[in-house]
């Protein structure tokens, strides 16, 4: 039986095993990439299987970048500022509010499990460390909900147009984890985009 999950203990340690690896580079596990300075690396008991009942989460955000809105089925989120300032929004399923929260160093924010929320960088550069209290935490993005969902679901339920809301969701294309992504436009400008110039008289085309 695993005992994965909320209550830690130390069951999985056993005497006759020696002690278990305690020790381990979390840059070698990167939980999503979205450019080298908006990047999540992750620790949970896959990395450190001794690790039983909790997670961490190093996350690099840049200002124009954020963290999707989305929420953890099995775990509750505690969000340290490590340095920068960043904006924490969290919906209240039982209210049916939207609380908004400003951290930064020496500050953090709270969200239970289950409940909807995203991050956004106020700084140029935010670094949070996130934990959680399950070892193999789950999250469901925003981006997929919206993605997956057939367009005449959204008209039959809230009564919006099925070809609007298709084409307003159709750059979303991917888990985007951290925002915005690419969107395949834009990948065509960036990779076709060139600039000419003279070098000793002679036209040269560099990529801008």
């Amino acid at each position: 039986m695993s005992h994965s999950g909320f209550v830690p203990d130390n069951s999985n340690i056993k005497k006759t095993s020696g002690t278990p690896n305690l020790s381990f580079n979390y840059q070698n596990s990167v939980l999503f990439k979205r450019n080298t300075n908006n990047i999540a690396y992750q620790v949970t008991s896959t990395q450190l299987p001794a690790m039983i009942g909790g997670a961490f989460v190093d996350l690099y955000l840049t200002k124009g970048y954020m963290r999707e809105p989305h929420w953890h089925p099995n775990a509750w989120e505690l969000d340290v500022v490590i340095s920068g300032e960043v904006e924490v929004s969290i919906i209240d399923p039982d209210t049916s509010t939207l609380h908004t929260y400003r951290i930064k160093k020496g500050n953090v924010a709270f969200i239970p499990m289950g409940w909807w929320h995203w991050i956004e960088p106020l700084t140029e550069e935010a670094h949070l460390h996130l934990f959680f209290n399950n070892d193999q935490f789950e999250s469901a993005e925003g981006s997929d909900i919206l993605r997956l969902t057939p367009p005449e679901v959204f008209q039959k339920a809230y009564n919006v147009n099925e070809s609007q809301i298709k084409q307003a969701l159709e750059p979303i294309d991917e888990t985007v984890v951290i925002g915005p992504p690419f969107t395949n436009h834009s990948k065509r400008n960036v990779e076709h985009h060139h600039v000419k110039i003279k070098i000793n008289d002679k036209d040269v085309e560099i990529d801008d």
